[in-house]
């Protein structure tokens, strides 16, 4: 999300003239952040920095101290930071905010540089049996003197009273263990060590760092006890995000960009190990991870375990309540004893007999474009449905066979591409840059569809739709890259398929740094980074665009909710009587339309 003040609400803070003659513009300062979340959701928001002068010797403006506190709520619930509260700091990539690489919690320094704006990106990771209440916690961002002799500090009043209240707090959090599990002391005192820690290390009491502090600069400069403070108020319903995502979004990784960049040979240990990372990561996104291999014409090798499908491994991937959908791969994806047919159909019989064979789905062929590739689909489908009738294949297509014309117009052909795939093909998954601004097309599609016979209607975006059609192109708006939910709940489809998220341009060194490929906008095929480009971190770095991919899938579970109570029609008229999303070309460019529309949801649901 963009962050939960506009921009009437930003304010310059002026800090006292006779001490140091500080002014800092604090782009999105508030005195309360409010936040709404249901439980296994997050629920984030963006802050941003910009000094009006340096306070340095050195070529930056300056240092700030971050500091952020566990949500607690009366009843004691907790909502620990490090944990459930994460800190990213956000880095351009191409000029654009993108990258979110984290940074240290509870207490953290960045620089800030003349003329520039830094942005901190705050998550907030509600578990599914968090107890639902209003929790209450703080951030606050602190000026590091540069001079070497600091004033006399002394506490003002509210100063010692927010001390008062964290000390308390930490002792509430400890008093009530009598009797408890011990595996809830544990994580009690845990908290409560958090919270000592960066009583610790606040600007109060900067004065007793040692040499061998936990914070090096402040060996050098002194900490202003002038601190920016900002409540943090977040509302936690009752209402739980499904575990499987009623939507399944299929995304693919490219495991040939992994096996070059990170120097991992195929069927080594090595390369399970980087599959399994990226795979176990993306889950946390509500996406259904796949991987891939590109041949000639298009076609491609899609699977999402690397493992056999008696392999243990694959179990565990295939039933985890987080996948919504699992590609089966057409042939081996690394090599064996078994002959290629026998593969095929070993896999299919053992994975038949698993309740999460109703997840399956063969991904064969993207964009077929002509009567061969066609045909190729079709000879590659009749194979799988020989070993399992209920099999099912899903093809992305956005024209017919141009060499065999379906009918007198492309668009014509193009609705017509189910009749002549039938009874091969189960997932029809049509580009949405077909339909351009035109909404009313989409009923022609879903006209030529069997639903009674299994039939499914997905979509995908990738090169296209272009601006101002929703997509995830690097500089695009926050809410069009959000829209592209809001326009898949809108048109009805069941479900989405974006081709690559780790698509950029081939390198052989971890640390490398990210291109996009040549010939595609900016961003596309690419929705995370190499941790390795930004720190000494092996963990994936995600883009601004892959948390925004996240907020519009939870959408869609706020909108299915809604439509459970109301009605899939008044849903759609939700979207539209907020002013959040009408159509294609026609969404909110604010933050503030989504606040409404969720918090209609929650006066209208709750219980």
């Amino acid at each position: 999300m963009y962050g939960a003040c506009q921009a009437q609400q930003m304010l310059d803070l002026k800090i006292c003239p006779d001490i140091w003659s500080l002014l800092v513009l604090l782009l999105c300062l508030i005195a309360v952040i409010n936040l709404l979340a249901a439980r296994n959701e997050r629920e984030s928001v963006q802050i941003a920095i910009r000094p009006k002068v340096s306070w340095s010797g050195s070529s930056v403006a300056g240092t700030v101290q971050i500091q952020c506190s566990d949500l607690c709520s009366t009843s004691g619930d907790r909502l620990i930071v490090g944990q459930s509260l994460l800190l990213r700091r956000v880095v351009p990539i191409l000029g654009v905010p993108d990258a979110l690489v984290p940074v240290d919690l509870p207490v953290s320094q960045i620089n800030l540089f003349p003329g520039e704006t830094t942005a901190l990106w705050i998550s907030i990771d509600v578990p599914s049996s968090q107890p639902p209440g209003q929790y209450e916690g703080e951030i606050a961002i602190t000026a590091i003197k540069a001079d070497a002799e600091s004033p006399v500090q002394i506490l003002s009043k509210v100063e010692k009273h927010q001390l008062y209240r964290d000390l308390k707090g930490c002792l509430d959090i400890v008093e009530p263990i009598d009797g408890k599990p011990l595996d809830e002391v544990v994580e009690r005192v845990k908290s409560a060590t958090t919270s000592l820690r960066r009583i610790l290390l606040s600007p109060s009491f900067s004065e007793f760092f040692s040499d061998n502090g936990p914070v090096d600069v402040m060996d050098e400069d002194a900490i202003s006890s002038l601190s920016i403070r900002m409540k943090l108020n977040l509302t936690v319903w009752e209402f739980v995000l499904p575990e499987t995502p009623s939507l399944p979004a299929v995304f693919g990784i490219s495991d040939t960009v992994i096996e070059d960049r990170f120097g991992v040979q195929q069927g080594t240990a090595e390369w399970y190990e980087a599959l399994d990372q990226h795979f176990k990561w993306l889950l946390q996104y509500r996406i259904s991870p796949y991987f891939c291999k590109w041949a000639d014409g298009m076609r491609v090798l899609t699977y999402t375990s690397p493992w056999p499908a008696d392999h243990p491994k694959s179990d565990e991937y295939f039933s985890d309540p987080r996948l919504a959908a699992y590609a089966v791969p057409y042939k081996q994806v690394v090599s064996g004893n078994d002959a290629a047919k026998d593969y095929l159909q070993k896999q299919v019989e053992i994975l038949r007999t698993k309740t999460h064979w109703r997840k399956a789905y063969f991904y064969l062929w993207d964009e077929p474009l002509n009567l061969e590739q066609y045909d190729s689909v079709r000879n590659m489908a009749s194979e799988i449905h020989a070993y399992a009738p209920d099999a099912r294949i899903l093809t992305t297509y956005y024209c017919g066979p141009n060499d065999a014309p379906l009918a007198p117009t492309p668009f014509e052909a193009f609705v017509k591409v189910p009749s002549f795939l039938r009874p091969h093909n189960q997932i029809y998954c049509t580009s949405e840059w077909v339909l351009g601004n035109r909404e009313d097309l989409v009923k022609d599609i879903i006209t030529e569809l069997q639903p009674e016979n299994g039939e499914e209607w997905w979509t995908y975006v990738c090169m296209g739709p272009s601006d101002p059609h929703p997509n995830w192109h690097l500089g695009m708006r926050g809410t069009q890259h959000r829209a592209v939910m809001w326009r898949v709940w809108k048109e009805g489809g069941t479900g989405f398929l974006y081709w690559g998220a780790n698509c950029y341009e081939k390198a052989t060194v971890a640390s490398a740094e990210i291109k996009f490929r040549h010939g595609l906008p900016p961003g596309d095929g690419v929705l995370y980074y190499p941790g390795e480009v930004f720190s000494t971190s092996h963990q994936p770095v995600a883009s601004l665009r892959l948390e925004r991919i996240l907020n519009g899938l939870q959408d869609i579970e706020y909108l299915r909710l809604y439509a459970s109570r109301y009605g899939r029609d008044e849903s759609i008229a939700l979207l539209e009587r907020t002013g959040v999303y009408f159509g294609p070309e026609r969404y909110t460019f604010e933050h503030m339309p989504i606040d409404a529309m969720r918090g209609q949801i929650f006066n209208a649901c709750r219980s």
